[in-house]
């Protein structure tokens, strides 16, 4: 997808004020000779920004605007490395609430609904936006935040929440805890927009069936806002994404070159109108594809696909290349399992090789012994690997308010 002649300009006009400051991404583009684009072929020659360079420019020197425009700053909700920190205008956090309360609009939901917000607040932007987007739209918020699932259920049934926000780790908890006290016919839900991380097919039947709503992705990121960006329709093929504030392109993550619409690849996004910190070709790491088709929902904003997993999920074990999307489709062809699961891949130094540890969920009325079988016999013929498979009740791996981290990698340690 090409830019049109008004993201173009947008696209020149970013660089040519930041060419104007002394920030980071300034500088680079100075260093380099490049003061603005003129045409898509210009666009596709400038450099990519990366997480790497955020980290670098910590803690303000990506800011573009003076001190006394920012009226706020986010940070990534990463663990590894110097943390991100992105400043924001009251122009970029308005621009932020008008995305949002699109989403919610996408969803179906009006000011009528009462939006009960369960993600984190305060840097990390999750919360917040999910709160702000609400107020744009002049929907009732009911600011929770994570944790503290017995008031969770107790504000959900008393003030009659019809949206729940959350990571799906967290909507997989509370479904769960609905479903063990019974409280199925107390609710009021009747959508659910979940974000922050990629979730199976099985996870997303069993919130659906427990919760008996309609649920909605949502899509962003810190460095670019927040989640708020983009979110899929009533259709349920694709997430729109708003082409107004971002330029969405998809490359090849190993040669770094465009792939033709259609193709999957990694998300590259770039800020239209931002002013605290625009970012030019930032590298998300998110793989997807764009949707060239028209959308039956009759909207004309564009469509990604959702996101598969992340470049750098990938983990190699004797010498195969394995993602954690491949080993939910494994799980997900398996009768009774569940969608939980943890990997741990620790070296045998006595035999100098690696082990794969898979622990997964299964319900009770399934043989676990043939269950872990069948999955050793999925994993070698799908994956050349075979993982050494321990299968657990429904309900024994432990559940988070936050991101699951499921693959743990001890040889890192």
């Amino acid at each position: 997808m090409r830019l049109n002649d008004t993201q173009l300009a947008q696209v020149d006009a970013q660089i040519k004020r930041l060419t104007n400051t002394d920030s980071y991404y300034g500088n680079v583009f100075k260093e380099a000779g490049i003061n603005g684009v003129n045409s898509q072929e210009d666009f596709e020659k400038l450099p990519f920004s990366s997480k790497e360079d955020l980290r670098n420019a910590y803690p303000l020197g990506i800011q573009a605007v003076p001190d006394e425009e920012v009226v706020r700053i986010h940070s990534s909700s990463g663990t590894t490395g110097k943390p991100v920190i992105i400043p924001y205008t009251a122009k970029d956090v308005d621009d932020w609430a008008i995305m949002f309360a699109r989403c919610y609009e996408m969803a179906g939901i009006t000011k009528k609904d009462r939006i009960q917000i369960t993600p984190g607040y305060g840097l990390w932007t999750a919360g917040i936006g999910f709160q702000a987007g609400a107020e744009k739209l002049g929907a009732m918020a009911i600011p929770m935040g994570p944790g503290n699932t017995d008031k969770q259920l107790q504000m959900m049934v008393d003030l009659k929440s019809t949206v729940l926000t959350a990571t799906s780790s967290y909507a997989l908890l509370l479904a769960e805890e609905i479903n063990r006290r019974g409280m199925r016919d107390q609710i009021h839900l009747k959508k659910g927009v979940f974000g922050s991380e990629r979730w199976s097919r099985k996870m997303r039947d069993y919130i659906q069936k427990e919760f008996g709503i309609e649920l909605y992705d949502i899509y962003g990121l810190t460095e670019i806002y927040g989640p708020g960006i983009g979110i899929n329709c009533a259709g349920q093929s694709g997430m729109h994404y708003w082409d107004d504030y971002v330029y969405i392109e998809i490359i090849d993550p190993v040669t770094g070159k465009n792939v033709p619409d259609g193709e999957e690849g990694e998300i590259v996004i770039t800020t239209l109108v931002k002013e605290g910190a625009p970012l030019i070709r930032f590298r998300t790491h998110d793989i997807s594809r764009i949707i060239p088709e028209e959308c039956p929902c009759g909207s004309k904003f564009p469509r990604i696909d959702i996101i598969r997993g992340r470049s750098d999920d990938m983990f190699k074990v004797h010498g195969v290349n394995m993602f954690p999307s491949q080993v939910e489709e494994i799980l997900g062809r398996v009768d009774g399992v569940s969608s939980e699961y943890n990997i741990n891949i620790a070296h045998d130094d006595t035999k100098n090789r690696d082990v794969i540890l898979l622990t997964a969920e299964a319900e009770g009325r399934v043989d676990f012994e043939q269950t872990a079988q069948t999955i050793k016999g999925l994993f070698k013929s799908v994956m050349s690997v075979t993982p050494k498979v321990t299968v657990v009740p429904v309900g024994t791996l432990p559940r988070t308010e936050k991101k699951a981290k499921r693959i743990i990698d001890h040889r890192e340690e």
